[in-house]
């Protein structure tokens, strides 16, 4: 056997080769890792969400590729990284699972996770806001004319009240405001009272804070302040009326009451100024319009009718309370009165040719000069005066209508003319109803024939 050389080294016997680790499995076993935990997280969420809202079709979650990834790499990793997650419920009506308490074993072949039904609707609560945000700057006029206008003041906000009623929709309370233009706004109330306020359904209430109009029909208010009433107790009840207080009659009242179809209705004290005459027992004072169907008279009462029945045919003023209750007239309680000097006729009858009508009986014919006179006397009746009308009086020239009282026997009244135009004209007087010349009870007709 051959020795070895001295000096010369020794052959070590060859180590076996064996395989090295692959450079990259460290990092691939920590990247495994946060892959793994970040994918449980989100199917997590996925599965909460859904559990909220069981009626909503569950989304695929947003880690579902990153899961797959890490499946694929969980035959490399010896160790679990984390724990298996639910899947979320695909379908509408499907039932969420749950994972098995931890520390309890399954009998083989039985699920992982145990199947639990959704909650009802009625059970979840809607999202509220219980905290107030700070105060801010009050809406001016302008402001607040737009947040109730519809179509206007989207974007406004600010501090402010509202009136309204209250109802419920989908579980929160919105106050029906009425806009400026008579059209419905709806404002959802917020903040720690969200809770309280649908007690108050149909009720008239009252809010205050802040305001924002989010929309064109509404928004929502931030409610700080409140107040509601029962909708029984919201409608006042209507004052008992009261008597019209009686007032003063001015200058300018007293020439309506003394117009002809003006002043229906109006009452108050003033004073009367006209010609004094009597129908029957009763007496009456003419201020306008004397003889026409358009005549205004006045029912004397109260203290003022001692001692008249001397003065008939006279002008008196008459102070009292004045009642006009047409167009046509009314009463006068008379407190006094005072008989004030004729007025001065413009037409002497002394200096003209005169022509005399005694009528009542059948229809006459009469002729009379231009610019002379005619008079017509007409007996009367209680009750009743003649007239004529109007328009006939101003064509044929009337002056006067003065009214005669006899002791002896009825009363009778004198039509006095004097014609300015040339022609003939057909005249006729109606016996009518006192303060009711609509009410005709008798007709005269003249025939007047005037020559120049």
């Amino acid at each position: 056997m051959a020795k070895a050389k001295p000096g010369a080294k020794k052959s070590q016997p060859a180590k076996p080769k064996t395989s090295k680790p692959a450079p990259r499995l460290g990092l691939l076993k920590s990247a495994s890792e946060r892959v793994a935990k970040v994918a449980a997280k989100l199917v997590k969420t996925a599965a909460k969400v859904a559990a909220l809202r069981p009626d909503a079709k569950a989304a695929p979650a947003k880690g579902a590729g990153i899961a797959k990834k890490a499946a694929a790499a969980e035959p490399v990793v010896k160790k679990a990284s984390a724990p298996e997650a639910p899947p979320a419920a695909s379908k509408k009506g499907e039932k969420s699972a749950t994972p098995m308490p931890a520390g309890k074993k399954l009998p083989k072949g039985e699920p992982k996770f145990i199947a639990v039904p959704p909650a009802s609707p009625s059970r979840i609560q809607q999202p509220r806001a219980t905290k107030l945000p700070p105060a801010v700057d009050p809406l001016n006029k302008r402001e607040l004319e737009q947040v109730l206008t519809v179509g206007q003041g989207r974007g406004v906000g600010g501090e402010g009240s509202l009136k309204g009623r209250l109802v419920v929709k989908e579980g929160l309370p919105n106050l029906m405001v009425i806009g400026r233009d008579k059209r419905e706004l709806q404002f959802i109330l917020q903040g720690p009272d969200q809770e309280v306020l649908p007690a108050y359904v149909d009720h008239k209430v009252s809010v205050s804070g802040l305001i924002k109009k989010t929309h064109n029909y509404g928004g929502t208010v931030d409610v700080r302040k409140y107040s509601a009433k029962k909708p029984e107790d919201a409608a006042v009840a209507e004052p008992a009326p009261q008597e019209q207080k009686l007032r003063y009659l001015s200058p300018g009242d007293v020439a309506q009451v003394c117009a002809a179809g003006m002043g229906a209705g109006m009452r108050g004290f003033g004073t009367l100024r006209g010609n004094l005459e009597m129908t029957g027992e009763d007496f009456f004072l003419v201020v306008s319009n004397s003889g026409t169907r358009h005549q205004v008279s006045f029912l004397i009462t109260g203290k003022a009718t001692k001692g008249l029945k001397k003065h008939i045919g006279h002008n008196i003023q008459v102070t009292g309370v004045v009642d006009k209750s047409s167009g046509w007239g009314g009463s006068v309680e008379g407190e006094n009165f005072e008989v004030r000097p004729t007025e001065f006729r413009a037409i002497a009858r002394d200096m003209i040719e005169m022509a005399h009508v005694e009528g009542g009986g059948d229809e006459v014919a009469v002729d009379v000069k231009l610019n002379n006179g005619l008079t017509v006397r007409l007996p009367e009746r209680a009750g009743h005066t003649w007239a004529i009308e109007p328009t006939v009086a101003k064509r044929v020239g009337l002056r006067e209508a003065n009214f005669e009282y006899s002791s002896s026997g009825p009363a009778s009244r004198e039509f006095f003319f004097t014609p300015r135009n040339p022609g003939t004209f057909e005249v006729e007087f109606f016996l009518a109803k006192a303060l009711t010349p609509a009410q005709v009870a008798k007709t005269y007709k003249l025939n007047v024939t005037v020559k120049p």
